[in-house]
Protein backbone atom coordinates (compact mmCIF):
# COMPACT_ATOMS: atom_id res chain seq x y z
CA UNK A 1 0.00 0.00 0.00
CA UNK A 2 1.16 3.65 -0.91
CA UNK A 3 0.56 6.73 0.49
CA UNK A 4 -2.77 7.15 -1.19
CA UNK A 5 -4.42 4.41 -0.64
CA UNK A 6 -4.16 3.94 3.08
CA UNK A 7 -5.50 7.78 2.97
CA UNK A 8 -8.08 6.15 0.76
CA UNK A 9 -8.92 3.48 3.62
CA UNK A 10 -9.00 6.09 6.53
CA UNK A 11 -11.80 8.06 4.57
CA UNK A 12 -13.41 4.73 3.77
CA UNK A 13 -13.30 3.81 7.25
CA UNK A 14 -14.79 7.50 8.25
CA UNK A 15 -18.00 6.90 6.19
CA UNK A 16 -18.31 3.39 7.52
CA UNK A 17 -18.00 4.62 11.23
CA UNK A 18 -20.09 7.71 10.64
CA UNK A 19 -22.97 6.87 8.30
CA UNK A 20 -23.25 3.23 7.37
CA UNK A 21 -25.31 0.92 9.05
CA UNK A 22 -24.74 -1.94 11.25
CA UNK A 23 -26.72 -4.36 9.03
CA UNK A 24 -24.72 -3.56 5.80
CA UNK A 25 -20.81 -3.43 7.52
CA UNK A 26 -19.73 -7.28 6.42
CA UNK A 27 -21.22 -6.77 2.91
CA UNK A 28 -19.45 -3.15 2.06
CA UNK A 29 -16.46 -4.60 3.25
CA UNK A 30 -16.08 -7.85 1.24
CA UNK A 31 -17.45 -5.26 -1.77
CA UNK A 32 -14.60 -3.19 -0.44
CA UNK A 33 -11.87 -6.27 -0.55
CA UNK A 34 -13.32 -7.56 -4.01
CA UNK A 35 -12.68 -4.42 -5.37
CA UNK A 36 -9.34 -4.17 -3.84
CA UNK A 37 -7.93 -6.67 -6.14
CA UNK A 38 -8.59 -5.00 -9.38
CA UNK A 39 -7.41 -2.20 -8.03
CA UNK A 40 -4.31 -3.18 -6.70
CA UNK A 41 -3.11 -5.88 -9.29
CA UNK A 42 -0.57 -4.80 -10.58
CA UNK A 43 -0.76 -4.31 -14.51
CA UNK A 44 1.19 -6.61 -16.38
CA UNK A 45 2.21 -7.16 -19.63
CA UNK A 46 0.14 -10.20 -20.88
CA UNK A 47 -3.06 -8.71 -22.51
CA UNK A 48 -6.03 -9.06 -20.44
CA UNK A 49 -4.11 -10.81 -17.65
CA UNK A 50 -4.25 -7.84 -14.92
CA UNK A 51 -7.96 -8.46 -15.01
CA UNK A 52 -8.20 -12.00 -15.52
CA UNK A 53 -5.90 -13.37 -12.52
CA UNK A 54 -8.37 -11.17 -9.48
CA UNK A 55 -11.15 -13.01 -11.67
CA UNK A 56 -9.41 -16.77 -11.67
CA UNK A 57 -8.74 -15.46 -7.90
CA UNK A 58 -12.07 -15.03 -7.18
CA UNK A 59 -13.16 -18.31 -8.75
CA UNK A 60 -11.23 -20.89 -6.86
CA UNK A 61 -11.91 -18.61 -3.76
CA UNK A 62 -15.66 -19.51 -4.50
CA UNK A 63 -14.57 -23.58 -5.38
CA UNK A 64 -12.62 -23.77 -2.19
CA UNK A 65 -15.82 -22.19 0.36
CA UNK A 66 -18.07 -25.15 -1.70
CA UNK A 67 -15.44 -27.70 -1.14
CA UNK A 68 -15.00 -26.65 2.88
CA UNK A 69 -18.43 -26.58 3.80
CA UNK A 70 -19.81 -29.01 6.27
CA UNK A 71 -21.87 -32.22 5.16
CA UNK A 72 -25.09 -30.62 6.85
CA UNK A 73 -24.40 -27.09 5.64
CA UNK A 74 -26.31 -26.06 2.51
CA UNK A 75 -26.48 -22.35 0.18
CA UNK A 76 -28.46 -20.32 1.55
CA UNK A 77 -29.87 -17.00 -0.31
CA UNK A 78 -27.27 -14.93 1.61
CA UNK A 79 -24.74 -17.09 -0.41
CA UNK A 80 -26.54 -16.42 -3.51
CA UNK A 81 -26.49 -12.68 -2.94
CA UNK A 82 -22.95 -12.57 -2.09
CA UNK A 83 -22.22 -14.88 -5.24
CA UNK A 84 -24.23 -12.15 -6.93
CA UNK A 85 -22.47 -9.13 -5.78
CA UNK A 86 -18.93 -11.21 -6.84
CA UNK A 87 -20.35 -11.66 -10.17
CA UNK A 88 -21.86 -8.09 -10.46
CA UNK A 89 -18.27 -6.39 -9.75
CA UNK A 90 -16.18 -8.20 -11.84
CA UNK A 91 -18.30 -7.44 -15.02
CA UNK A 92 -18.29 -3.85 -13.84
CA UNK A 93 -14.77 -4.19 -14.06
CA UNK A 94 -15.29 -5.30 -17.47
CA UNK A 95 -17.91 -2.95 -18.57
CA UNK A 96 -14.84 -0.10 -18.09
CA UNK A 97 -13.76 -1.15 -21.17
CA UNK A 98 -16.54 0.81 -22.98
CA UNK A 99 -16.68 3.73 -21.10
CA UNK A 100 -13.85 6.62 -20.85
CA UNK A 101 -12.76 6.34 -17.21
CA UNK A 102 -10.56 8.86 -15.40
CA UNK A 103 -7.18 7.48 -14.66
CA UNK A 104 -7.54 7.68 -10.94
CA UNK A 105 -10.65 5.24 -11.13
CA UNK A 106 -9.01 2.70 -13.80
CA UNK A 107 -9.21 -0.54 -11.63
CA UNK A 108 -7.38 -2.64 -14.45
CA UNK A 109 -5.61 -1.66 -17.89
CA UNK A 110 -8.45 -2.53 -21.09
CA UNK A 111 -10.45 -5.75 -19.76
CA UNK A 112 -11.21 -8.37 -22.42
CA UNK A 113 -14.43 -8.35 -24.25
CA UNK A 114 -17.67 -8.65 -22.07
CA UNK A 115 -18.51 -11.74 -24.28
CA UNK A 116 -15.27 -13.64 -23.24
CA UNK A 117 -16.06 -12.76 -19.58
CA UNK A 118 -19.89 -13.93 -19.05
CA UNK A 119 -18.97 -17.17 -21.16
CA UNK A 120 -16.07 -17.83 -18.75
CA UNK A 121 -18.35 -17.20 -15.99
CA UNK A 122 -21.26 -19.43 -17.71
CA UNK A 123 -18.19 -21.78 -17.43
CA UNK A 124 -17.31 -21.46 -14.11
CA UNK A 125 -20.62 -21.85 -12.87
CA UNK A 126 -21.17 -25.18 -15.06
CA UNK A 127 -18.30 -26.71 -13.27
CA UNK A 128 -19.19 -25.39 -9.96
CA UNK A 129 -22.34 -27.13 -10.61
CA UNK A 130 -20.54 -30.13 -11.66
CA UNK A 131 -18.56 -30.19 -9.08
CA UNK A 132 -21.82 -29.99 -6.39
CA UNK A 133 -22.94 -32.78 -8.46
CA UNK A 134 -19.53 -35.44 -7.63
CA UNK A 135 -18.93 -33.90 -4.66
CA UNK A 136 -21.68 -34.31 -2.78
CA UNK A 137 -20.47 -37.54 -1.13
CA UNK A 138 -17.03 -37.39 -2.12
CA UNK A 139 -14.08 -35.71 0.74
CA UNK A 140 -11.31 -36.87 -1.77
CA UNK A 141 -11.91 -34.16 -3.74
CA UNK A 142 -10.59 -31.80 -0.87
CA UNK A 143 -7.58 -33.59 -0.87
CA UNK A 144 -7.52 -32.78 -5.02
CA UNK A 145 -8.09 -29.16 -4.29
CA UNK A 146 -5.28 -28.86 -1.97
CA UNK A 147 -2.89 -30.63 -4.67
CA UNK A 148 -3.94 -28.29 -7.26
CA UNK A 149 -3.00 -25.27 -4.94
CA UNK A 150 -0.17 -26.35 -3.94
CA UNK A 151 0.68 -26.87 -8.05
CA UNK A 152 -0.61 -23.31 -8.77
CA UNK A 153 1.65 -21.91 -5.86
CA UNK A 154 5.05 -24.37 -7.53
CA UNK A 155 4.13 -22.76 -11.14
CA UNK A 156 4.07 -18.64 -9.71
CA UNK A 157 6.92 -18.84 -7.22
CA UNK A 158 9.10 -21.13 -9.75
CA UNK A 159 10.81 -18.41 -12.26
CA UNK A 160 10.98 -21.25 -15.06
CA UNK A 161 7.61 -22.76 -14.88
CA UNK A 162 6.38 -19.31 -14.94
CA UNK A 163 8.56 -17.45 -17.51
CA UNK A 164 6.86 -20.92 -19.76
CA UNK A 165 3.56 -20.18 -18.97
CA UNK A 166 3.90 -16.83 -19.55
CA UNK A 167 5.63 -17.17 -23.00
CA UNK A 168 2.86 -19.20 -23.83
CA UNK A 169 0.00 -16.54 -22.40
CA UNK A 170 1.89 -13.78 -24.77
CA UNK A 171 2.09 -16.22 -27.42
CA UNK A 172 -1.61 -16.62 -26.89
CA UNK A 173 -2.26 -12.94 -26.81
CA UNK A 174 -0.22 -12.01 -29.58
CA UNK A 175 2.52 -10.61 -27.71
CA UNK A 176 5.71 -11.41 -28.00
CA UNK A 177 7.04 -14.98 -26.10
CA UNK A 178 10.64 -13.84 -26.24
CA UNK A 179 10.43 -10.76 -23.48
CA UNK A 180 8.16 -13.36 -20.55
CA UNK A 181 9.50 -13.42 -17.28
CA UNK A 182 8.45 -14.62 -14.12
CA UNK A 183 7.15 -10.56 -13.64
CA UNK A 184 4.44 -11.39 -16.16
CA UNK A 185 2.65 -13.61 -13.42
CA UNK A 186 3.08 -10.84 -10.83
CA UNK A 187 -0.60 -12.30 -8.78
CA UNK A 188 -1.66 -9.79 -6.00
CA UNK A 189 -1.56 -11.72 -2.55
CA UNK A 190 -1.69 -14.89 -4.00
CA UNK A 191 0.79 -16.12 -1.17
CA UNK A 192 -1.39 -15.37 1.41
CA UNK A 193 -4.53 -16.22 -0.23
CA UNK A 194 -3.01 -19.40 -1.30
CA UNK A 195 -2.53 -20.58 2.51
CA UNK A 196 -5.95 -19.01 3.77
CA UNK A 197 -7.53 -21.36 1.28
CA UNK A 198 -5.11 -24.40 2.46
CA UNK A 199 -5.69 -23.82 5.52
CA UNK A 200 -9.57 -23.64 5.89
CA UNK A 201 -9.76 -26.97 3.74
CA UNK A 202 -7.77 -28.77 6.02
CA UNK A 203 -9.27 -27.68 8.94
CA UNK A 204 -12.61 -29.07 7.03
CA UNK A 205 -10.53 -32.58 6.27
CA UNK A 206 -9.67 -32.19 10.44
CA UNK A 207 -14.18 -31.27 11.06
CA UNK A 208 -12.41 -27.92 13.03
CA UNK A 209 -13.69 -25.41 10.46
CA UNK A 210 -17.25 -24.22 11.92
CA UNK A 211 -19.80 -23.22 9.12
CA UNK A 212 -19.21 -20.38 7.03
CA UNK A 213 -21.17 -18.18 4.67
CA UNK A 214 -19.96 -17.17 1.10
CA UNK A 215 -19.66 -13.64 2.12
CA UNK A 216 -17.47 -14.17 5.34
CA UNK A 217 -15.18 -16.66 3.95
CA UNK A 218 -14.66 -14.51 0.92
CA UNK A 219 -14.27 -11.63 2.82
CA UNK A 220 -12.04 -13.64 5.34
CA UNK A 221 -9.63 -14.79 2.04
CA UNK A 222 -9.39 -11.83 0.51
CA UNK A 223 -9.46 -8.85 3.32
CA UNK A 224 -7.77 -5.73 2.24
CA UNK A 225 -5.78 -4.10 4.25
CA UNK A 226 -3.90 -8.20 4.54
CA UNK A 227 -4.30 -9.14 0.66
CA UNK A 228 -0.60 -7.37 0.50
CA UNK A 229 1.63 -8.50 3.24
CA UNK A 230 -0.33 -10.46 6.06
CA UNK A 231 -1.10 -10.94 8.76
CA UNK A 232 -2.69 -14.42 8.33
CA UNK A 233 -5.64 -14.58 10.24
CA UNK A 234 -7.04 -18.45 10.85
CA UNK A 235 -10.56 -18.88 10.49
CA UNK A 236 -11.14 -21.15 12.96
CA UNK A 237 -9.13 -20.27 15.77
CA UNK A 238 -10.21 -18.87 19.25
CA UNK A 239 -10.96 -14.94 18.88
CA UNK A 240 -10.86 -15.44 15.08
CA UNK A 241 -11.49 -13.42 12.20
CA UNK A 242 -15.32 -15.03 11.23
CA UNK A 243 -16.08 -14.35 15.40
CA UNK A 244 -15.41 -10.71 14.33
CA UNK A 245 -17.28 -10.57 10.98
CA UNK A 246 -20.00 -12.02 12.69
CA UNK A 247 -20.13 -9.38 15.41
CA UNK A 248 -20.31 -6.20 13.15
CA UNK A 249 -23.64 -5.95 13.10
CA UNK A 250 -23.56 -4.96 17.15
CA UNK A 251 -20.09 -3.06 16.73
CA UNK A 252 -20.27 0.17 18.29
CA UNK A 253 -19.03 1.91 15.27
CA UNK A 254 -17.75 5.33 17.13
CA UNK A 255 -15.36 3.37 19.99
CA UNK A 256 -13.38 6.22 20.46
CA UNK A 257 -10.75 3.62 21.89
CA UNK A 258 -10.89 1.45 19.02
CA UNK A 259 -10.77 4.62 16.69
CA UNK A 260 -7.68 5.77 18.20
CA UNK A 261 -5.95 2.53 18.94
CA UNK A 262 -6.14 1.93 14.92
CA UNK A 263 -5.18 5.51 13.66
CA UNK A 264 -2.42 5.04 16.35
CA UNK A 265 -1.27 2.11 14.50
CA UNK A 266 -1.35 3.48 10.69
CA UNK A 267 0.63 6.46 12.05
CA UNK A 268 3.14 4.13 13.71
CA UNK A 269 3.71 1.81 10.71
CA UNK A 270 3.80 4.69 8.09
CA UNK A 271 6.54 6.31 10.29
CA UNK A 272 8.25 2.90 10.23
CA UNK A 273 7.87 2.44 6.51
CA UNK A 274 8.02 5.61 4.76
CA UNK A 275 10.83 7.20 7.15
CA UNK A 276 12.75 4.74 8.28
CA UNK A 277 12.83 1.92 6.03
CA UNK A 278 12.58 3.92 2.96
CA UNK A 279 16.06 5.88 4.45
CA UNK A 280 17.46 2.54 5.23
CA UNK A 281 17.00 1.55 1.82
CA UNK A 282 19.45 3.78 0.49
CA UNK A 283 22.52 1.86 1.89
CA UNK A 284 20.89 -1.80 3.21
CA UNK A 285 22.57 -4.64 0.91
CA UNK A 286 21.16 -5.04 -2.35
CA UNK A 287 22.47 -6.33 -5.86
CA UNK A 288 23.49 -2.83 -6.58
CA UNK A 289 25.16 -1.64 -3.08
CA UNK A 290 27.16 -5.23 -3.10
CA UNK A 291 28.63 -4.46 -6.38
CA UNK A 292 29.96 -1.44 -4.54
CA UNK A 293 31.34 -2.41 -1.50
CA UNK A 294 35.09 -1.95 -1.15
CA UNK A 295 35.63 -3.95 2.49
CA UNK A 296 33.87 -6.40 4.77
CA UNK A 297 33.15 -3.53 6.85
CA UNK A 298 31.14 -2.07 3.96
CA UNK A 299 29.11 -5.28 3.97
CA UNK A 300 28.60 -5.49 7.15
CA UNK A 301 27.40 -2.07 7.30
CA UNK A 302 24.88 -3.08 4.50
CA UNK A 303 23.74 -6.09 5.84
CA UNK A 304 22.85 -4.72 9.75
CA UNK A 305 20.82 -1.60 7.33
CA UNK A 306 19.36 -4.41 5.36
CA UNK A 307 18.30 -6.57 8.84
CA UNK A 308 16.73 -3.42 9.74
CA UNK A 309 15.03 -2.29 6.64
CA UNK A 310 13.02 -5.27 6.46
CA UNK A 311 11.61 -5.42 9.92
CA UNK A 312 10.89 -1.90 9.22
CA UNK A 313 9.54 -1.83 6.38
CA UNK A 314 7.62 -5.50 6.83
CA UNK A 315 6.89 -5.10 10.52
CA UNK A 316 5.00 -1.08 9.27
CA UNK A 317 3.16 -2.65 6.73
CA UNK A 318 1.90 -5.30 9.17
CA UNK A 319 1.06 -2.00 11.51
CA UNK A 320 -0.79 -0.43 8.85
CA UNK A 321 -3.01 -3.52 8.14
CA UNK A 322 -4.20 -4.24 11.75
CA UNK A 323 -4.97 -0.57 12.20
CA UNK A 324 -6.94 -0.03 9.29
CA UNK A 325 -8.85 -3.33 10.30
CA UNK A 326 -9.40 -1.91 13.68
CA UNK A 327 -10.93 1.19 12.30
CA UNK A 328 -13.82 -1.24 10.48
CA UNK A 329 -13.57 -3.45 13.41
CA UNK A 330 -12.11 -6.24 12.59
CA UNK A 331 -8.63 -7.53 14.71
CA UNK A 332 -6.02 -9.25 12.99
CA UNK A 333 -3.60 -11.05 14.72
CA UNK A 334 -0.03 -9.50 15.59
CA UNK A 335 3.11 -10.02 13.57
CA UNK A 336 5.46 -9.04 15.48
CA UNK A 337 7.16 -8.80 18.83
CA UNK A 338 10.42 -7.24 18.77
CA UNK A 339 12.61 -10.21 16.90
CA UNK A 340 15.93 -8.46 17.24
CA UNK A 341 15.51 -8.71 21.29
CA UNK A 342 15.15 -12.42 21.50
CA UNK A 343 17.99 -14.47 22.48
CA UNK A 344 17.51 -17.72 20.99
CA UNK A 345 16.50 -18.98 17.32
CA UNK A 346 13.62 -20.20 18.29
CA UNK A 347 12.01 -17.25 20.54
CA UNK A 348 13.23 -15.04 17.17
CA UNK A 349 10.60 -17.22 15.12
CA UNK A 350 7.61 -17.01 17.68
CA UNK A 351 8.08 -13.55 17.30
CA UNK A 352 8.96 -12.49 13.91
CA UNK A 353 6.17 -12.46 11.30
CA UNK A 354 3.83 -14.54 13.64
CA UNK A 355 1.44 -15.32 11.73
CA UNK A 356 2.64 -17.36 9.22
CA UNK A 357 5.19 -19.12 11.31
CA UNK A 358 2.12 -20.21 13.38
CA UNK A 359 0.28 -21.39 10.00
CA UNK A 360 3.62 -23.32 9.03
CA UNK A 361 3.70 -24.82 13.10
CA UNK A 362 0.09 -25.58 13.03
CA UNK A 363 -0.39 -26.98 9.38
CA UNK A 364 2.95 -28.41 8.80
CA UNK A 365 5.35 -29.05 11.95
CA UNK A 366 2.50 -30.65 14.55
CA UNK A 367 0.84 -32.52 11.92
CA UNK A 368 4.29 -34.14 10.41
CA UNK A 369 5.88 -34.96 14.37
CA UNK A 370 2.92 -36.89 15.22
CA UNK A 371 2.96 -38.66 11.86
CA UNK A 372 6.72 -39.39 12.80
CA UNK A 373 5.82 -40.63 16.65
CA UNK A 374 3.25 -42.59 15.03
CA UNK A 375 5.80 -44.79 13.09
CA UNK A 376 7.26 -47.96 13.61
CA UNK A 377 10.00 -48.17 14.38
CA UNK A 378 9.86 -44.46 15.90
CA UNK A 379 12.79 -42.61 14.61
CA UNK A 380 15.03 -40.95 17.31
CA UNK A 381 13.63 -37.25 18.81
CA UNK A 382 16.58 -35.85 17.45
CA UNK A 383 16.04 -36.99 13.38
CA UNK A 384 12.20 -36.25 14.42
CA UNK A 385 12.97 -32.46 14.87
CA UNK A 386 15.65 -32.11 11.97
CA UNK A 387 12.86 -33.87 10.10
CA UNK A 388 10.16 -31.38 11.44
CA UNK A 389 12.20 -28.27 10.99
CA UNK A 390 14.08 -28.71 7.39
CA UNK A 391 9.87 -29.44 6.30
CA UNK A 392 8.63 -26.55 8.17
CA UNK A 393 11.49 -23.72 7.14
CA UNK A 394 12.04 -24.68 3.73
CA UNK A 395 8.39 -24.11 3.20
CA UNK A 396 8.69 -20.66 4.73
CA UNK A 397 11.35 -19.77 2.43
CA UNK A 398 9.97 -21.45 -0.83
CA UNK A 399 6.84 -19.71 0.24
CA UNK A 400 8.72 -16.29 -0.67
CA UNK A 401 10.17 -17.62 -3.61
CA UNK A 402 11.06 -21.23 -5.46
CA UNK A 403 14.76 -20.48 -5.56
CA UNK A 404 18.32 -21.61 -4.69
CA UNK A 405 19.00 -18.75 -2.31
CA UNK A 406 14.93 -19.61 -0.38
CA UNK A 407 15.97 -23.02 -0.03
CA UNK A 408 19.54 -22.41 1.77
CA UNK A 409 17.95 -19.50 3.70
CA UNK A 410 15.04 -22.23 5.05
CA UNK A 411 17.82 -24.79 5.94
CA UNK A 412 20.19 -22.62 7.79
CA UNK A 413 17.21 -21.36 9.81
CA UNK A 414 15.91 -25.28 10.41
CA UNK A 415 19.63 -26.46 11.31
CA UNK A 416 19.80 -23.45 13.65
CA UNK A 417 16.66 -24.79 15.52
CA UNK A 418 17.75 -28.14 15.66
CA UNK A 419 20.93 -27.18 16.77
CA UNK A 420 19.63 -24.76 19.54
CA UNK A 421 17.54 -27.42 20.79
CA UNK A 422 19.86 -30.16 21.21
CA UNK A 423 21.72 -27.27 22.90
CA UNK A 424 18.64 -26.46 25.40
CA UNK A 425 18.01 -30.06 25.90
CA UNK A 426 21.76 -30.84 27.46
CA UNK A 427 21.90 -27.99 29.08
CA UNK A 428 18.69 -27.02 31.04
CA UNK A 429 19.59 -28.14 34.41
CA UNK A 430 22.98 -26.03 34.09
CA UNK A 431 20.89 -23.11 33.06
CA UNK A 432 18.20 -23.44 36.15
CA UNK A 433 21.26 -23.26 38.28
CA UNK A 434 22.17 -20.14 36.67
CA UNK A 435 19.09 -18.75 38.90
CA UNK A 436 21.62 -18.38 41.87
CA UNK A 437 24.21 -16.40 39.82
CA UNK A 438 22.51 -13.55 38.31
CA UNK A 439 25.63 -11.76 36.60
CA UNK A 440 26.55 -15.18 34.88
CA UNK A 441 22.87 -15.78 33.49
CA UNK A 442 22.61 -11.86 32.46
CA UNK A 443 26.36 -12.66 30.37
CA UNK A 444 24.70 -15.77 28.74
CA UNK A 445 21.45 -13.88 27.85
CA UNK A 446 23.70 -11.21 25.87
CA UNK A 447 25.49 -13.95 24.41
CA UNK A 448 22.38 -15.24 23.62
CA UNK A 449 20.94 -12.52 21.77
CA UNK A 450 24.46 -11.64 20.33
CA UNK A 451 24.80 -15.45 18.70
CA UNK A 452 21.02 -14.87 17.46
CA UNK A 453 21.31 -11.68 15.93
CA UNK A 454 23.96 -12.57 14.24
CA UNK A 455 22.73 -15.77 12.81
CA UNK A 456 19.64 -14.14 11.67
CA UNK A 457 21.88 -11.43 9.99
CA UNK A 458 23.99 -13.86 8.18
CA UNK A 459 20.86 -15.80 7.27
CA UNK A 460 19.32 -12.41 5.38
CA UNK A 461 22.06 -12.29 2.54
CA UNK A 462 20.45 -15.24 0.94
CA UNK A 463 17.10 -13.88 1.14
CA UNK A 464 18.41 -10.41 0.14
CA UNK A 465 19.98 -11.23 -3.32
CA UNK A 466 18.91 -12.70 -6.18
CA UNK A 467 21.77 -15.57 -7.25
CA UNK A 468 23.88 -17.84 -5.27
CA UNK A 469 26.88 -16.89 -6.66
CA UNK A 470 26.44 -13.23 -5.78
CA UNK A 471 25.26 -14.61 -2.24
CA UNK A 472 28.21 -16.86 -1.38
CA UNK A 473 30.56 -14.03 -2.69
CA UNK A 474 29.29 -11.56 -0.34
CA UNK A 475 28.42 -13.86 2.55
CA UNK A 476 32.55 -14.77 2.91
CA UNK A 477 33.37 -11.58 1.94
CA UNK A 478 31.64 -10.50 5.37
CA UNK A 479 34.58 -12.92 6.85
CA UNK A 480 37.67 -10.95 4.46
CA UNK A 481 37.49 -13.75 1.71
CA UNK A 482 37.13 -12.72 -1.56
CA UNK A 483 36.59 -14.94 -4.78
Amino acid sequence: MDFNQILLFGTLALLYVLFLPASWRAWVLMGISVITLYAFQPTLNVRWLDYSLPTFMLGITGVSWWLSRSPEQTATRQDGVALGVILTIALIVAGTRYIEVPEVLQLTSRPPEITGVLLAIALTLGIGASLWRITKQSPRWISVALLALIGLFIIVKSEAIATLIAGFLRTQAGNDPNLASMRDLEWLGFSYVAFRLIATLRDRQTGVLPPVSLRDYVLYVVFFPSITAGPIARLEAQNSFLQDVQGLPTLEARDAQRITTGLTRIFVGMFKKFVVADSLAIFALSTQNADQALNAGALWVMLYGYALRLFFDFSGYSDIAIGIALLFGLKLPENFDRPYLKNNITAFWQSWHKSLSDWVRFYVFSPLSRNLLRRKPKPSNEVIMLVCNLATMVIIGLWHGITVNFFIWGVWHALGLWIHKLWTDRTRKWYISLKDKPRTKQAWTVAGWFITFHFVVLGWVWFALPSFEMAWRVFIGLFGVSI
